[in-house]
């Protein structure tokens, strides 16, 4: 992976009233993600390993890609226009013939749901990381109020 991608992970999942927003960041700096209720909670369900009754919509493409033998290598998040994030993921296929390689455009809501279900690592455009506003510091102040509540 070259330096025009900066790996992030998911810091947090917490609910808006507009739908969940997702903090994504390092050690560095952390923005946020807003994406609607579902896939907010398929991301925490993801996040801390919530076994469903049924499957729902990213465990369904988890398990198509399985029976395919192809595997999500990383997602990237590669773009960012009037606040709508734009996310790419890329697929690996091996069969006895040759090796595939596939780049598929998404949301970045999925795109992380997917990621966090197959142990992917997510990456951002460098010059989507160095434009978006931190939010460390908003991060930081919840968790600890959230903190303080459950004692």
């Amino acid at each position: 992976m070259n330096s025009s991608v900066v790996p992030v992970s998911v810091k947090g999942v917490m609910p808006t009233v507009n739908g969940c927003a997702i903090f994504l960041g390092n050690d560095h700096k952390t923005f946020v993600i807003t994406v609607d209720h579902s896939v907010g909670n398929a991301i925490s369900m993801a996040l801390n390993g919530v076994k469903k009754e049924r499957p729902l919509t990213h465990d369904l493409i988890t398990s198509m890609l399985m029976g395919l033998e192809a595997k999500i290598t990383r997602i990237v998040i590669n773009d960012v226009q009037d606040s709508t994030f734009y996310a790419r993921v890329f697929l690996e296929m091996q069969n006895e013939v040759s090796k595939k390689i596939i780049e598929l455009d998404a949301r970045p809501s999925d795109s992380i749901a997917l990621s966090l279900q197959n142990n992917s690592p997510i990456f951002v455009a460098k010059n989507v990381f160095d434009d978006v506003e931190d939010m460390t510091q908003i991060l930081e102040r919840v968790l600890k109020e959230q903190n303080e509540d459950s004692d």
